[in-house]
Order: structure tokens, then sequence, then C-alpha cells
């Protein structure tokens, strides 16, 4: 009977090892995926930032991998370019040169966005054949799928947005287009966050879960409203702090009929609630320090509190140079780095509060 206790029990312990190896490599997959990811938003940040967006004006999935070869197909790229809006309103006169300039920022996102694909796909076809994956993450994981596929449509919807009768594109789509690559990443991340090992600290209050929480949502909202001061080019304009036109709470917010339009279509209202977005996040991310320090500040979640207060007291910061300097590319792209990595730091400190996947309930008994 000892025997075989000892062999059922050396079984167990053979399975836990074996699932936390298969744990292990899946968030050290994920976590590839992740910078991948963060690599593709900031050069799509840059494509916006060069107005680089509209120089290929054709969804090819597969033959768009390959760029102009020679000075014939360059010039019949350059030539579809010619016949929207953007060249004829904004870059008349343009060269090939000047073409191949902006051509190459959005080539090499479409380029990552594809490889991203790969990188996705490949590894979870390997896992999931190999038994690795376990079965409370497969829907996830092909929800992602999905997901990275439905993003591969919306950025052509995008695109085709400023193609025809405007000079670039969409601040609607831009959003959408943006927030699906953030709902990808921080999908991710939590799942990855998932599998990882788990401090066993209690929660410093009550309500510090749902804190967290919200500031998450509350991030990933700053990076739809900062979308759609890129559509607008909204930064480009007031380009002081702390007063916008001269005052704190300018006037003229809204303007336009009906009301609700300026939200979404006035530069001086959707820059003006982005400012008010960021201070509102900055403020509840430091209540939410505080209180953790108060109550528990020998604890893991107090420490991540404040290191999130830093990163989010960091991006304001960015963020504001970034106005004053009439938004250069760098600054841009910085602001934009920086807007990830509070989420994708956001999403990880609210999924530890929740904890560790348990193990499957046969290696349990």
């Amino acid at each position: 009977m000892a025997s075989a206790d000892l062999a059922r029990e050396q079984q167990l312990r053979g399975e836990i090892d074996m699932i936390s190896r298969n744990r292990t490599h899946i968030r050290i997959w994920l976590g590839i995926v992740v910078l991948a990811l963060f690599a593709l938003v900031l050069v799509g940040g840059a494509t916006r930032l060069t107005e680089s967006g509209l120089s290929i004006t054709q969804w090819k999935p597969v033959h768009g991998v390959i760029p102009p070869l020679n000075d014939a197909e360059w010039q019949e790229e350059f030539e579809l370019y010619k016949q929207i809006p953007q060249y004829e309103q904004i870059n008349q006169g343009m060269t090939v040169e000047g073409f191949k300039a902006i051509f190459w920022w959005e080539w090499a996102h479409r380029l990552l966005a594809r490889s991203i694909g790969i990188i996705f796909a490949l590894p979870l076809a390997w896992f999931w054949i190999r038994g690795q994956i376990e079965p409370r993450l497969k829907l996830p994981l092909i929800g992602i799928l999905a997901l990275g596929g439905f993003q591969g449509f919306i950025g052509w919807w995008m695109v085709s947005s400023g193609l025809s009768e405007r000079t670039e594109v969409s601040q609607y789509r831009l959003a959408t287009h943006l927030v699906i690559a953030c709902l990808i990443f921080m999908s991710c991340i939590w799942i990855g966050r998932g599998l990882a090992p788990h401090a066993d600290d209690a929660a410093p209050t009550a309500r510090s879960r749902k804190m967290a929480a919200i500031i998450a949502c509350m991030a990933l909202f700053q990076i739809y409203l900062g979308a759609l001061v890129a559509g607008l080019d909204a930064g480009l304009s007031y380009n002081t702090w702390p007063r916008m036109d001269g005052s704190l709470v300018p006037g003229d917010l809204f303007v336009q009929q009906p009301f609700w339009v300026n939200l979404f279509e006035n530069p001086k209202t959707v820059q003006f609630i982005h400012r008010i977005g960021a201070y509102v996040l900055w403020a509840f991310a430091l209540m939410h320090m505080i209180a953790s320090l108060r109550k528990a500040s020998d604890t893991t979640h107090a420490r991540r509190s404040v290191l999130l207060f830093a990163l989010v007291t960091l991006q304001a910061l960015i963020g504001i140079t970034t106005l004053i300097l009439q938004v250069p590319v760098g600054w841009g792209v910085a602001h934009q780095g920086g807007a990830l990595v509070v989420l994708g730091f956001a999403i990880a400190h609210w999924r530890g509060f929740i904890g560790e996947y348990p193990r499957p309930l046969a290696i349990e008994t």
C-alpha cells in the first residue's frame, strides 16, 4: 500500500511539473506576442504621425508582403497614390523618393501585423496538437486569434476611409483599430499573468481589486481618447499647459450641433477631454497607492501600486512634453508607447488580485 501511494505521489508530482513547464512555455510565447504587439502599435503610431497610412492604396493580404522591387513597380505604386485626395490636396508635387519615405512606414506596419498572425497562430497550433493547452484556455486563445483576424479587416476598413473623399483616415475608425489592438494586447497579458505564480498577499483593502480594475479600464479609455486626438490632429493646436487656449477650461467646447458631436469631432473638445481623463486617471492611481500603502505597505500589491502610479505620472509628463513641443514624431511615439506600458502594467496589477489559474482538478485530487 505504501509503495502504491508513493507511486501515485510521484505520478502526481510528474504531472504537476509537466503543467508547470507547459505554463512556462505558453507564458514565454504570449510574452513574445505582447512584445510584437507593442512594436506594432509603435510603428502604427509613427505611421500616423508621418501621415504614411494612406501610401498603400490596395489591400493585398498575401501579395502585399512583397514591396516594389524596381523603378517600374515603384512608379506604378506611386501612380495609385496620386489618385487619392491626400496627394491631390496635401502632397501635390511629391517625388517618388518622397513617396518611398511614407510607403515604408505603412509597409512595415502591415508586414509586422502579418508576422504577429504567424507568431500567434503557429505556436498555438503546436501547443494545441501536443496537448499543452489547458481546456480553460482554449476558447480564450481561439478568441484572440479570431480577434486578430478581424483586426486585419478593421485596418483596411480604416485605411479605406481616407481613399476617396478625405485626406486622412476617419478618427472613429482609427480609434476602433487601436482599441482592438489594445484588447488583443490586454488579453495576452491577462492570460500570461494568470499562468504565472502569484504572491499569497491579501488585498490591502476590500476595494483594492475593484480600484485596480477601474484604473485598467480608464487607461484603455485614455488610449481611445488619444486615438481621437491623433485622428483629428488635435495635438497640433492649443500647445500650452496647464492652460488651454488661455484658460483652464477653454470656451467654445460645444459650438457644433448637435452638442454630442463635439465629443468626437471638435479638436478642442476632444483634446480637453483627453486632458481631463489624464487628470482623473492620475488621481485614481494616487488614491489607490495611498490606500494600499496605508493598509498594507509590505505587500506585493502595495509595491505594485507605487510602480503603477509612477508609470502614470511618467506618462503624464511625456504627454505634456509632447503637447508643448507640438507632437514631434519621437515624442508622439514615446507617448503612445507609454500608454501601452501603463495599460499593460495596470492589467497585470489587476490580474494579480485574482490569483494564478487553479491546477486542473485531476491533479489537485
